[in-house]
């Protein structure tokens, strides 16, 4: 089968980087289902991985935690999925990755596709749909339909799991919304997406909240650069508030200065449950379920901003560079089929 892989970690910018291979096709085990890629999408986590994690010697390593497909094969305890069905998923860290023409995925972590989207635009929803609602759900302990008189704030919000909680917490909760972004066109994006305020998180928090109308926030949920907004979100925070992170951090945080407010910290990792094999790991199944239903009711939106085509190393290095830049608004996808090795 044709794959996109790397045999060493390599800067975007070396041909090597990512190369197209031909690779066995896998089989499925008892849970899993076999299924052919026909989309995927780039989160940071990709970028990530393939410039830390080196391959075995002679393996190459095959990334990619979004894809929609079509089910080819099923293990036998498969339950809910037939051949021939149209699934989306986020996969599982420790596995090969979706950059392939047929992956093995565990049934419990995936869903049916959304009717309404095309393959491309719902290869961009599975991992931040997963990590935006885990995020709010689940670590901040929001509840749906919850939240009356309290308000969230969403630094990075223009990003790809910000473009998804903006909408979540818009459609199913009470919140008021408040998205950060630096730049005219993601402050817009922001706004489109629901959100009652948007400001600038480049500038002091605290005033701009003020001046839109919030005093404190109840909840805060940090996607990137977390260590340079730290004391600037606790200021923000009300007193017993909940503070939610999901990036990497770069550099050291002062967890003692949660205490004087009572804040609570919680940590999101959506690939937790698949990799432990936790006894809640079909939640992921059921909430694509759930997002995929919201898709179709037009109550939530694709966040894709960048499509490229087709599937081969050359557009999955563009995507890649696309992420590293750290000004992506939404996500980038690729589709129209995996080019040829070699060509």
């Amino acid at each position: 089968m044709k794959a996109i892989g790397y045999l060493q970690s390599l800067p975007i910018e070396h041909p090597e980087s990512l190369v197209d291979l031909e690779l066995p096709p896998p089989a499925p085990g008892p849970r899993d289902l076999l299924v052919r890629v026909s989309a995927v999408s780039v989160n940071p986590v990709d970028t990530k991985v393939r410039r830390s994690r080196a391959p075995q010697p002679g393996q190459p390593e095959v990334l990619g935690w979004d894809a929609v497909g079509t089910v080819e094969a099923l293990g036998e305890a498969v339950e809910g999925f037939a051949v021939g069905d149209r699934v989306y998923y986020a996969g599982a860290i420790n596995r090969p990755g979706s950059n392939a023409e047929l992956q093995v995925v565990d049934h419990r972590i995936a869903a049916h596709a959304p009717r309404s989207l095309p393959d491309a635009e719902a290869a961009g929803l599975p991992l931040t749909a997963i990590t935006a609602w885990e995020l709010l759900f689940d670590r901040l302990g929001v509840p749906e339909g919850g939240g009356a008189g309290q308000s969230l704030l969403v630094i990075g919000a223009a990003g790809g799991v910000g473009s998804v909680l903006v909408q979540l917490a818009r459609q199913l909760t009470q919140l008021r919304v408040i998205g950060t972004a630096s730049r005219p066109e993601t402050q817009a994006w922001v706004r489109e997406l629901g959100a009652h305020a948007v400001i600038d998180h480049g500038q002091p928090l605290r005033p701009q909240l003020v001046a839109a109308g919030v005093a404190e926030v109840a909840f805060v949920a940090s996607l990137s650069h977390t260590e340079q907004h730290w004391t600037g979100l606790i200021d923000a925070a009300a007193p017993q508030g909940r503070v939610g992170i999901i990036d990497d951090l770069s550099g050291p945080v002062d967890v003692m200065q949660l205490k004087r407010k009572a804040l609570s910290l919680h940590w999101e990792m959506m690939f937790t449950r698949p990799m432990f094999g936790t006894a809640d790991v079909a939640a992921q199944g059921r909430l694509l379920a759930r997002v995929a239903a919201l898709v179709d009711q037009g109550r939530l939106r694709s966040t894709v901003s960048e499509r490229l085509q087709p599937i081969d190393a050359a557009q999955l290095r563009r995507a890649h560079a696309l992420v590293e830049s750290g000004r992506m608004r939404g996500k980038v996808v690729l589709g129209g089929g995996f080019g040829t090795p070699g060509a």
